[in-house]
């Protein structure tokens, strides 16, 4: 009899087991079945989802596990744990007195000047006639479609250290400097000059955003306002067109923060040398090819990395909290 009970009893124990291994094949058939259900769709989907996980996915968790360890590019990795991110904040002298602060100063002109600019330049493009709207357009975004050494070479001409460049021939004709200034390797004037190049060239992408949105705002609402006290062209802009264009604004912004942290490598080809003379000109991106392809401590160059990840989602998010139609409105 308690054999019997004993059977039983592991019987019923074993039970749940089974059902579960019951439900879970269950729901791999039923969602194999969905699959094939929609797999037009998928086929659809498949070349996009391929090149996102090969280009994007696959070498964003490489660069995350690269972090963590010692790899020179030789060598198998070697893991290091948070030593990486320990050295970047606490040990890299260079990174903390020079790069950041460079980074710093760079982002704060560069993003909101070229932000704002690309918003009054595409509102005064706007009001213009069709015809000519479309060449002023173009002409504002084509410095963004030039490769960064043709850009390079352009102002290379401008700031040029001899008597052939425009600005110190312009300084000496009219007497304000004795003797040519070398512009493009002086600590004092390299990150400036690579602040007035990056707003020139910042009207990629999110300028014909904002262009676009500001053409597409429903004219009647213009006509409404007038009619409850909108009295001048700056109330439009706060009152109307702003709030009826903020997804087209949260796009700028994301492109302007992207525009900024990828312009980093122009210090190198200004100065022609990494790390930049006195690391006057030295930002993220320099550092990042400075460990990288340099050093090849490329394990402490996938940690830069993917702080700049990081802070690249931490600034996109704050851009689409600020710009994000609310529930509210």
């Amino acid at each position: 009899m308690t054999g019997n009970a004993t059977a039983l009893s592991d019987k019923q124990s074993s039970a749940p087991a089974v059902g579960t291994k019951s439900s879970v094949s269950q729901r791999i058939h039923g969602l194999m079945t969905e699959m094939w259900k929609y797999r037009l769709s998928y086929a659809f989907i498949f070349p996009f989802m391929a090149m996102f996980i090969i280009f994007i996915l696959i070498p964003v968790v490489a660069g995350v596990l690269l972090s963590f360890t010692y790899f020179n590019a030789f060598d198998f990795p070697t893991w290091r744990g948070w030593l990486n991110y320990q050295n970047l904040f606490s040990q890299d002298v260079v990174f903390l007195q020079h790069v950041l602060p460079n980074s710093f100063k760079f982002a704060v002109f560069v993003g909101p000047v070229g932000y704002i600019l690309a918003f009054l330049l595409a509102w005064l493009i706007s009001q213009l006639p069709s015809t000519l709207r479309t060449w002023y357009a173009l002409a504002m975004y084509a410095p963004s479609l030039s490769a960064g050494v043709a850009m390079t070479v352009v102002w290379t001409v401008m700031f040029t250290g001899d008597r052939s460049g425009y600005i110190n021939s312009f300084l000496l004709k009219w007497g304000i400097i004795d003797k040519p200034v070398y512009l493009l390797i002086d600590q004092d004037y390299l990150l400036n000059i690579m602040i007035v190049i990056s707003i020139w060239s910042s009207m990629g992408i999110g300028f014909l955003a904002i262009l676009a949105g500001i053409l597409n705002v429903d004219k009647q609402l213009y006509e409404a306002g007038k009619i409850d006290g909108i009295s001048s062209r700056l109330q439009e802009v706060w009152y109307i067109t702003v709030p009826m264009m903020k997804p087209q604004m949260m796009f700028a912004a994301i492109m302007s923060i992207v525009h900024t942290i990828k312009s980093g490598g122009i210090g190198v080809q200004l100065s022609g040398s990494n790390p930049t003379p006195n690391y006057a000109g030295q930002l993220l991106l320099d550092h990042i090819s400075d460990y990288g392809f340099i050093r090849f401590e490329l394990g402490y160059a996938s940690a830069i990395s993917i702080f700049v990840l990081l802070l690249c989602y931490v600034l996109s998010k704050f851009f689409g909290f600020l710009f994000a139609p609310k529930e509210d409105e």
